[in-house]
């Protein structure tokens, strides 16, 4: 354990009592978003980022002490282990060194080293690393070992390179130095192959180079993409002839024999056909989990900026699904989010049914009090819309649109969730419905869709995959655990996401609520079959009763603190925080957080985001001309760029370079994914591909 917290102490920030306390607290079952939340003066007050990053340092320390335990298990089996190695082996910091510790001593079959050991030629090989003969008298030497499996003195001294290259492949010094020349001055090589496309989407890259340091992660999966398509080729290179000519110097003395130049050859042939091939798979696979955490990060940022939109309250939507031969399917959702009413027009071609669809429409309006349009991005989007511009035109303004990506509403309207929810609609209903549901609450819709499926990712398919399911949980929970859930509206879906839940309590939860009706408190949770004492602790901070017995219970205050909530209640006076908390006995960090929830019970984050904007009218591309102004909502960010709605069937798109006056090193830095941004200038158009490239430069109000 100790040996742990040590590892874990160089490798983080963090001090080892809290440090020994993180591990105490999840080795007792405390999840992440609790000991964040209401752990604090245990953990210095690390963030959910901070212990996020640390569970991953946790486990690779973890991983690392288990293989060192292992490796030196075999060695001693082995009767290998000595003094140094064992030294070695102990101090390793990184599964790199620790592997090329123990590389030279891994048993190794069919290998030409091992079958030239086999035959009885590592003698020979040590007196070729010695060098001491000429090469005559290295070669008579080698007429000894002619017996057997070994016919020849060439085949003897063969055997001997081989068992010296692998003896130098195997070098942890040597493999440093190449993998360090390669992380540094490396060249990724990519050329065309086998199925090539002059004109396909690798069109780019047919004659690529680029220092192995710089490679941005979105290009090197693009590239390896292409690698497994059999477009692209690619390869590693450094100065090979350097490395050899520096070798020879430092390796090669002037008082050896001249069987040193068969040892170079030796070492050479272990360079060529073995330490580079092998140095050059570690850092592809290197390049790989850079890449992959990269484009998995900018996911989970993207993800995080789109559950965080603010909910539309207060306001009856119609969610509409665009299409063409089998119309635009409508939903009606009230304030609440719950489901009223459904329909189907045809506005768009073939049918182009306008004077039938605005009946419709005007009649659901009226019955219903409907204030906003939620419209699909898809198939017949631009007609849609249209159709809608006109019908708010008709209204004096009163039924503005926003366009929503409806990206994932098919997989959710054929889900097990969405059957369990709307067992008697039609599935083109349902995606209406979850349309209309990411305006009237995006987190409590979108939760219920794999976030693989919302577009909004980046090489998505391309990355480890496990781990772009874990991230992408880990931002979801971190999420829904910092707004908060009202327990009596959320769905199971929803529910578990908070900390101490999972699906299946959630759904415990949400039978108990059906069973018996909403709760009045959150003692009351602890009436739900299997939902304990633990699973209480973690989860009761993070849930939200609107109307309850207690407005504590409409509050980020944990039940364990809500005697100190109550005293703090009847308190007047400006309060001395440090004397109150050690009067209290209770941390001054948790005393701060109970104070700013008294002050905003009920509070979402959410509400001090800017709000989803609703259209009037539709952007025509035929109007578009260079250094003309609009206006959109961000949709999704790469890390060469953002692609933003503004009203066409296709999102324009903002390079990075055109972002910023001041150089910045990602889009992330300066947009969010749905910010809407009031201006952005036009800086190109191609009307027959339906592409707009997009400037905020020189913009002075475009960030929104």
């Amino acid at each position: 354990m100790q040996n742990l917290i040590t590892l874990l102490s160089n490798k983080t920030k963090l001090d080892p009592k809290a440090i020994t306390n993180i591990l105490k607290l999840l080795d007792e079952g405390s999840t992440v978003p609790f000991i964040a939340r209401y752990r604090k003066e245990m953990t210095g007050g690390a963030s959910d980022d901070v212990l996020r990053d640390f569970y991953e340092v946790y486990l690779s320390a973890r991983r690392l002490l288990e293989r060192k335990e292992e490796i030196l298990n075999l060695l001693t089996e082995r009767a290998l282990i000595m003094p140094q190695l064992k030294s070695g082996i102990e101090s390793a910091e990184t599964m790199t060194a620790l592997e090329d510790i123990y590389r030279p001593y891994k048993e190794k079959k069919n290998t030409r080293a091992s079958l030239a050991i086999k035959n009885g030629l590592e003698p020979l090989a040590n007196i070729l690393q010695s060098a001491k003969l000429s090469r005559q008298e290295f070669e008579s030497k080698a007429r000894q070992f002619v017996r057997g499996p070994v016919k020849s003195v060439d085949d003897a001294v063969k055997g001997a390179r081989d068992i010296v290259a692998e003896r130098f492949s195997d070098s942890p010094k040597e493999r440093t130095i190449v993998r360090d020349m390669l992380l540094k001055h490396g060249m990724l090589e990519v050329k065309k192959g086998k199925l090539f496309e002059e004109q396909g989407v690798y069109k780019n890259y047919k004659e690529h180079s680029e220092r192995v340091a710089f490679v941005p992660s979105h290009r090197y999966l693009a590239i390896k993409r292409g690698e497994k398509e059999k477009q692209l080729s690619v390869k590693l290179t450094i100065d090979s002839d350097r490395y050899l000519e520096t070798l020879k110097r430092y390796k090669l003395r002037e008082h050896m024999g001249s069987s040193k130049a068969i040892l170079f050859e030796a070492y050479k042939e272990g360079f060529k056909r073995l330490l580079f091939p092998s140095i050059e798979r570690e850092v592809f696979a290197l390049l790989k989990e850079k890449a992959d955490l990269g484009a998995i990060s900018v996911f989970g940022k993207n993800l995080t900026q789109l559950l965080m939109t603010p909910p539309v309250t207060h306001k009856v939507l119609l969610g509409a699904d665009p299409a063409y031969k089998t119309g635009c399917k409508l939903a009606v959702l009230d304030e609440n989010g719950t489901y009223l009413d459904d329909a189907l027009i045809f506005p768009a071609p073939p049918r182009s049914d306008y004077e039938g669809s605005r009946k419709i429409v005007l009649d659901l309006v009226k019955k219903y009090n409907i204030q906003g349009v939620a419209i699909g991005n898809g198939t017949a989007s631009k007609e849609t819309q249209e159709f809608f511009a006109g019908i708010n035109k008709e209204l004096n303004g009163t039924l503005k649109y926003t366009v929503v990506s409806e990206a994932g509403a098919s997989v959710y309207s054929a889900s097990k969730v969405a059957a369990e929810e709307y067992p008697d609609l039609d599935v083109t209903v349902r995606g209406a419905i979850s349309i209309a549901g990411r305006v009237r609450d995006p987190m409590a819709a979108l939760v219920k869709i794999d976030p693989r499926s919302l577009g909004i990712g980046q090489y998505q398919h391309d990355v480890d995959q496990k781990l772009l399911e874990r991230k992408l949980h880990e931002s979801v929970e971190d999420l829904v655990n910092h707004v908060g859930v009202d327990v009596n509206s959320a769905s199971a879906s929803l529910l578990s996401f908070v900390a101490g839940v999972g699906p299946k309590l959630a759904r415990s939860i949400v039978q108990y609520r059906e069973e018996h009706g909403a709760f009045r408190s959150k003692k009351e949770l602890l009436k739900v079959k299997g939902l304990g004492a633990k699973a209480y602790e973690q989860l009761a901070g993070f849930i939200r009763i609107r109307d309850g017995e207690s407005i504590f219970d409409n509050t980020g205050i944990h039940p364990e603190s809500y005697d100190v909530a109550k005293v703090l209640q009847e308190i007047k006076e400006k309060i001395d925080t440090k004397r109150l908390a050690e009067k209290l006995g209770v941390g001054e960090e948790t005393l701060n957080d109970i104070i700013k929830e008294l002050d905003k019970p009920g509070f979402d984050p959410r509400e001090e985001l800017p709000a989803i904007p609703f259209r009037d009218d539709m952007t025509d591309i035929n109007m578009l001309r260079e250094g003309s102004i609009v206006s959109g909502v961000v949709r999704n960010i790469a890390d060469f760029g953002a692609f933003v709605d503004i009203g066409l069937k296709n999102d324009g798109m903002i390079h990075i370079s055109e972002m910023s006056e001041k150089r910045i090193k990602h889009p992330l830095e300066v947009l969010s994914v749905n910010q809407y941004l009031h201006q952005i200038e036009v800086i190109s158009v191609d009307v027959e591909k339906g592409k707009v490239g997009l400037s905020l430069k020189g913009i002075q109000s475009g960030y929104g």
